[in-house]
Order: structure tokens, then C-alpha cells, then sequence
């Protein structure tokens, strides 16, 4: 074990594990690459698989450029077998185990990751190493109202998803509303798509932005992209509606309506503001949050709703590095920052090296600058102050187990709940398939709670059968 080269599992192949996998590989590690999908990218660069014969999938996305640079980069590495890449595995826990005999230059401490293969996820793949980077990404914040149940009404992400990875639109005539930045790139690619976008719809307000020149003239990248989103915008018709929101879908069957008003400075709908637009399709998002699963299994601390690192990504948690949405919302360009700096920081503790002090800087400026960019964003997008006031108790909130808000509030007001493991004991909100992922901002909201991390032992719904093996050491 002294002559082989250190180990190290990365779980996530969007942008920050793709540079984190390559930076380590580059500086004499090995590494397998852990990820749920069937290809490389993660939901930033999703493509359409080859057989549907997309001639231009660069028209859906924009870092092309930087996709096919990393892809090229995996791919050679895959080649050489300095990267093992592993698709279609679903990690369900990782496990520290104490070594008996300490490698040299490596922490006595030996990481299993635990995944399931493939589409019914029933083959158990154990995977051993000496350090596990976390690039786990994050998922679409879902709040409820009325109507939001309807076939018709999907996540701003899910209508990406389908289109930039089926090539399938989810409707002929859309609204996207909610807030945040992936609202522009949702509205331009389904009208450039051919769908009629009768508003885009954001609870933000823009001339918010002028209040932040220094993070603004710190990003002129970012700046000129949203010029280009607002040109198309334009050039599609597509109607913009600040400071507005969705008080309503309506439809029987399906989705025929959403009902939008206009908001005041205080987060409130404005009596008299709505207006109902027609549509059979609502593409609604309130922003992401990070995927800290894994993280909290492991006793990571978590600082808010996101995993706590240092300056070279590293967790508290011995072996255990963290890049990516996992530890804040910030988009590609900190992901890729991020990734960066942590494959190096892992593959130097692992060797016994020092990396490059220019490299660093530069990936240190990078993140720093993303950083301070994506921390004024999150002042301007944020759900309306007031928008439980919208949502009525016959609203259903927790899908999984068909919870309606009335419950929920009952819970809190009545039962006396003061937190939300409080209100999913009592009314089973957060007990289903998605263990409250879904609901848990939801139900927080509407009971003036704040929601925690949840620590979860198992990153993902896993078979009991699974389980009963996972600690039989023949099956290691």
C-alpha cells in the first residue's frame, strides 16, 4: 500500500467535482469519480444523450466553451486511468473506518462510499479511499400555493432539464416566474425553443442591482450575460413583470391560468394588482439550496443550510473536503473556483506537497470575486416577504404524504409545534419519499420556524435489503 499512490473519491461530476477531479489527478492522485448521472457535467452542462441527434446542443447552453475543455480533460484522464469514472452510482452514505496500519503521508483514516448502480439502484458498489471531496450541487427551493399541484406547473430547473436534456419543451405557451438568475436562461431558452412566454414574472426587483456597483463592475462577465438576456428577451416579446408573483394556477384537468399581482415595498400583493394569464405551462422557482446530505451524515459542520469549510475547502472532518453548491449557492463559475482549489488542497495533503502559490491566488481571486457577486444577488432575489399570506389552508404542502398548509398551521398554532421536526411529528409533513426536502422550506415558512439541518443518516431512500448487506464484510 506505501508504493501506491494516494486515493481519492470525488462524489459529483458537475463543475466543481469536474475541476476538482482533474487538479487532483494532475498532481499525482488517483481518483474515482462518483456520480448519479449517466455522463459528466451535472445539471449546468446536461446534454441531450447522442441518440437523439442534437446537430447544435451548444445552443442551449452557454460555457460551452468550458464543457467541452473539461469533458475533453475527463476523458483523457479516463484514458490514461488516472481518473476512474463512475456513472449511474447513487451514493447513499460514506463512512469514515480507522486504519489499522496508517499509510504513509496519509491520515489514518480510510473513507468507504457506499452507492447503487444504475436505474432501480439495487447493485450495492463500495468504493474505498483515503479522502472524499463532497460536489454534491443543490436543488430547486419549492414554495407552495394555490394551484401549484396541477400537470402543467413544473420547476424552473425541470423545464431546463427537459429541454436541454431531452429536447422537448414542456408546453406551447409558459410563464416563468418565482425569483433568481436561472429564471432569465429558463424564459430565453424555451421562447428560442419555439414557446410563446407570455411574461416572466420576478418578485425582485432590478433597480436593486444599482445599489451594488462594486459587485457589479467586479463581474463584468456576468453583467454582459444578462444584457444578452435581456436582448432576447426583447427580441422574443417576452413580457417582464418585476416585482410581481404568482398568487394562483388554475385548471381542472391541467393548467389553463396562473393569476400574477403586482407587490408592494413591503412584500406584499397589492389589492387590486392581479391579472390572470392564460398558459399551459408555469415554470416556478424561489431559488436553490445546497445538497448537504452526505456532509451532515458525516458530522460536517453545517454553517446555516450550507457545509462550513476553510480557505482550501477543507471540512472539519478529517479527509473530508466540500466544493460547490454544496457550500453556498453561486453558480459555475465558483463551482469550477472551488473544485479547483480543493482538488489541489486534497491532492497536496495526500502527497505531501505544496501546490503552485500562483495557481492558487488566481483560483483564490476567482473565488472571492464569485463570491462577493453572488452574496449581492442574494440580497435582491428572495421570495416575497409575505408570500405564506397567499397560500390558503386547503393548499396542499407536503405532496409525499398530502399535507395541506391548514395542517401545518394547526400544528404550530394549536399543538404548540416550535420547530419543524415538531410539525412533521405531528402531521407526518416531510415523512415521504423525499424526506422533506421538498416541503421542509415550506413548512418552516408557514409556521415562522427556522428550518435546520435535518440530519439525515442516508443521503437517499435505500432497500432494506441493501442495508442488511452493507455491513456483512463479505460483501466488501
Amino acid at each position: 500500500m506505501a508504493t501506491e499512490r494516494p486515493h481519492l473519491a470525488v462524489i459529483g461530476a458537475g463543475p466543481a467535482g469536474l475541476a476538482a477531479s482533474l487538479a487532483a489527478a494532475a498532481h499525482g492522485v488517483r481518483v474515482t469519480l462518483i456520480d448519479s448521472a449517466a455522463g459528466a457535467g451535472g445539471q449546468f452542462y446536461r446534454r441531450p444523450p447522442a441518440g437523439l441527434g442534437a446537430r447544435h446542443p451548444e445552443a442551449l447552453h452557454h460555457g460551452w466553451r468550458t464543457w467541452r475543455r473539461l469533458g475533453d480533460a475527463l476523458a483523457a484522464r479516463v484514458e490514461a486511468g488516472t481518473i476512474r469514472h463512475l456513472a449511474d452510482h447513487h451514493v447513499w452514505c460514506v463512512e469514515p473506518v480507522e486504519r489499522v496500519e496508517p499509510v504513509e503521508r496519509v491520515e489514518p483514516v480510510e473513507l468507504v462510499v457506499h452507492a447503487l448502480l444504475g436505474p432501480l439502484q439495487e447493485e450495492p458498489v463500495t468504493v474505498r479511499a483515503d479522502a472524499v471531496l463532497l460536489a454534491t450541487g443543490g436543488y430547486e427551493k419549492v414554495l407552495p400555493f394555490p394551484g401549484w399541484t396541477l400537470p402543467g406547473v413544473v420547476t424552473a430547473g425541470g423545464a431546463q432539464a427537459m429541454l436541454k436534456g431531452g429536447l422537448v419543451v414542456p408546453g406551447q405557451r409558459a410563464v416563468v416566474a418565482g425569483t433568481g438568475p436561472l429564471l432569465l436562461p429558463v424564459a430565453t431558452g424555451l421562447a428560442a425553443a419555439g414557446v410563446e412566454v407570455a411574461a416572466l414574472v420576478e418578485s425582485a426587483d432590478p433597480k436593486a442591482f444599482l445599489r451594488r456597483p462594486l459587485a457589479l463592475a467586479a463581474q463584468p462577465g456576468k453583467v454582459a450575460e444578462g444584457v444578452r438576456y435581456g436582448a432576447q428577451l426583447l427580441r422574443h416579446h417576452v413580457k417582464l413583470l418585476p416585482r410581481h408573483t404568482v398568487v394562483a394556477a388554475h385548471g381542472e384537468q391541467r393548467l389553463d391560468a396562473v393569476t400574477v399581482a403586482a407587490l408592494d415595498t413591503h412584500g406584499r400583493v397589492g389589492p387590486g394588482t392581479e391579472r390572470r394569464i392564460a398558459c399551459d405551462t408555469l415554470a416556478v422557482g424561489h431559488g436553490m439550496l445546497a445538497h448537504i446530505d452526505l456532509a451532515e451524515s458525516l458530522g460536517c459542520r453545517i454553517d446555516g443550510l450550507n457545509v462550513a469549510v476553510d480557505e482550501e475547502q477543507r471540512t472539519d472532518v478529517p479527509g473530508v473536503w466540500a466544493a460547490g453548491e454544496t457550500t453556498g449557492i453561486g453558480g459555475a463559475a465558483l463551482s469550477l473556483a472551488e473544485g479547483h482549489i480543493a482538488g489541489r488542497s486534497a491532492a497536496a495533503r495526500l502527497t505531501g506537497t505544496r501546490p503552485d502559490p500562483h495557481t492558487w491566488a488566481r483560483a483564490a481571486r476567482s473565488r472571492r470575486r464569485a463570491r462577493e457577486f453572488f452574496a449581492a444577488l442574494d440580497t435582491v432575489y428572495a421570495p416575497p416577504a409575505h408570500w405564506t399570506e397567499q397560500v390558503t389552508d386547503d393548499t396542499v404542502v407536503c405532496r409525499c404524504e398530502e399535507v395541506t398548509a391548514g395542517a401545518v398551521r394547526n400544528a404550530a398554532d394549536e399543538l404548540g409545534a416550535g420547530d419543524v421536526r415538531t410539525v412533521k411529528l405531528l402531521t407526518r409533513a416531510g415523512m415521504g419519499w423525499c424526506q422533506g426536502r421538498m416541503c421542509e422550506p415550506a413548512v418552516a415558512g408557514l409556521t415562522g420556524c427556522e428550518q435546520t439541518p435535518a440530519r439525515r443518516l442516508l443521503a437517499r431512500p435505500v432497500p432494506l435489503g441493501v442495508l442488511a448487506r452493507a455491513g456483512d464484510p463479505e460483501n466488501d
